[in-house]
């Protein structure tokens, strides 16, 4: 009944409160003091609200939104079937407190990030039939067959993306357990916590950026405190959809074919990504520390590593557990099971008893340097010093030996 009792008062208008912030100001009225399960504030736009019927049939209501705006609210991008979270409008406080910027609309957001509100609608909008693409596609061979589709935004649309990770997006919280992409952590790092340990469990998700759909994005930032319109636009600003070239009486047509998401390719998918992932990274934590593993995560990488081999049962499957009860999914064919008495590896590093490369990487990278004379191009030099430079850092002893 509680809950019924929440779902009815969210159509109701209050006078402000200090939890809503001030209703008189900008038009906005509170109706509730937190969103179950999250720490915002409900403070709704009362534009967006149902108007209360006329009490003359002469009276002529006044409009609450311009056309210009109303177009755009009411656009293919940000069309909703839930209606209650359209109304939400920032909690201020929130965002402050998270040290994330307070942008109040769109013309905010592109004033952050330097172009026109105009430019700004133009790179964040869903259409159903576009004659021009913001992204170049194009296909990678995998390492073990396949490939790998990434979608490289434009220039225009990467220097935005840029500066939006800049000022927002590497803002958003993050666990302490994920090492890659985050600045100050690297593979090492990643691999330093399993060192040594009897049993190491490797896990890889499954298509990680392509989980972390458009809807998701926004409901994340929603939740970090944004409003409807702002949260919407900077997802469509990281998200894309695949989209099929039509041929139409000789021009192109790119048509959606599936929902929008965090493409491989745009310089903001692996922090948002990141940060949506937390709750399952502090999950999957909390599942290892109470059974005496410790546990990293490398973007889609999951490790564990604990001396205690009789979990392992355990923990193949409760892992799979949480993954799908997080909205991720896990490539069952890359699950791995390393123990001390064969090579353990974590994102191509040794872990067995110090970190390193293997005894086969070095020894290749050993005759390398025996190869290499005074007529060796300047790039193969480069690559060399590379690659030592990067085994120096995992072990330097390796490194000199």
């Amino acid at each position: 009944m509680k809950i019924l009792s929440w779902l009815k008062g969210l159509g109701k208008k209050k006078s402000g409160s200090a939890a809503g912030g001030a209703a008189s100001d900008g038009g906005v009225a509170a109706d509730h003091d937190a969103i179950p399960g999250h720490r915002r504030r409900v403070i709704r736009d009362h534009r967006l609200l149902p108007k209360p019927p006329k009490k003359n049939y002469w009276e002529v209501p006044d409009p609450v939104l311009k056309r210009e705006e109303a177009n755009r609210v009411f656009s293919p991008g940000m069309l909703t079937r839930n209606t209650q979270i359209r109304t939400l409008t920032a909690d201020e406080p929130l965002l402050r407190e998270r040290g994330l910027p307070v942008w109040a609309d769109e013309a905010a957001i592109a004033e952050a990030l330097g172009i026109t509100r105009a430019r700004l609608w133009w790179l964040a909008s869903h259409r159903y039939d576009d004659r021009i693409t913001h992204y170049t596609t194009f296909r990678v061979p995998k390492r073990r067959g396949g490939f790998r589709t990434i979608m490289a935004p434009k220039r225009s649309l990467k220097a935005v993306q840029r500066a939006l990770l800049q000022q927002c997006v590497q803002l958003l919280p993050t666990s302490e357990h994920v090492h890659g992409f985050v600045p100050g952590r690297s593979v090492a790092t990643n691999a330093a916590p399993h060192v040594g340990k009897r049993v190491v469990l490797r896990f890889d998700l499954e298509d990680f950026f392509g989980t972390v759909t458009f809807g998701r994005v926004r409901g994340f930032l929603l939740a970090m405190g944004y409003n409807y319109t702002v949260a919407t636009a900077i997802s469509l600003l990281m998200t894309e959809a695949n989209r099929q070239p039509v041929d139409v009486n000789g021009t192109l047509h790119y048509v959606p074919v599936g929902h929008r998401y965090c493409v491989q390719g745009a310089p903001t998918s692996p922090a948002i990504c990141n940060a949506i992932a937390s709750k399952l990274d502090h999950r999957l934590a909390g599942l290892a520390a109470k059974h005496g593993f410790e546990y990293t995560r490398y973007a889609d990488d999951l490790t564990f590593s604990g001396d205690d081999e009789s979990k392992i049962g355990l923990l193949l499957r409760r892992v799979g557990e949480l993954v799908v009860d997080e909205g991720f999914r896990l490539n069952r064919e890359k699950t791995r099971v390393m123990r001390s008495g064969s090579r353990q590896s974590v994102t191509g590093v040794i872990v067995n008893h110090t970190l390193g490369l293997s005894r086969q990487k070095r020894r290749v990278l050993r005759a390398k340097i025996h190869q290499m004379s005074a007529d060796s191009p300047i790039e193969h030099l480069q690559q060399l010093r590379g690659e030592l430079a990067y085994l120096r850092m995992l072990n330097p002893a390796q490194a000199d030996a």
